[in-house]
């Protein structure tokens, strides 16, 4: 393993990152009909979609958390997880375009008091995070490791 994918930076980034998305894939799991509601809010859907969205997204985002913390499957999770962010900040913006006043749900009742530009500065934190996690994997799998270096 290349010296750079050592670095605490990237673990502590690593773990930020995981923990959070297990965290809010285990508060939806709690409820997953409310996380149906939250879902349907968008109004992208229909109901029954929303309905069985809200029972496999929060397994797949705990999924995604613990592939990314223990690094099995690494580069499938985290580019799972960019998918997954990608396609919420996509539909947020829709929503907010189209006048609808709405809360993600993200992390259950305490994420209903946060504003739409909070909710929205967060996921791009997120994305970004990965997306540095995502692209330092790369950098340090290219760079060649010397027998003998420290």
């Amino acid at each position: 393993m290349a010296l750079a994918a050592r670095t605490p930076w990237r673990l502590i980034v690593k773990v930020i990152i995981g923990g959070i998305f297990i965290y809010a894939g285990a508060i939806k799991v709690i409820d997953p009909i409310g996380f149906a509601g939250d879902i349907d809010n968008y109004h992208m859907l229909p109901w029954a979609l929303s309905v069985r969205l809200a029972f496999y997204l929060p397994w797949l985002g705990i999924f995604c958390g613990l592939v990314v913390v223990w690094r099995l499957f690494y580069r499938g999770g985290l580019l799972i997880w960019n998918a997954l962010i990608s396609i919420f900040i996509f539909a947020s913006i829709v929503a907010k375009a189209r006048g609808l006043d709405i809360s993600c749900g993200c992390f259950g009742h305490a994420s209903k008091y946060l504003s739409f530009g909070w909710h929205l500065l967060l996921d791009l934190a997120l994305l970004a995070g990965a997306a540095v996690l995502w692209f330092s994997n790369r950098q340090a799998k290219r760079r060649p490791y010397k027998v003998g270096a420290a």
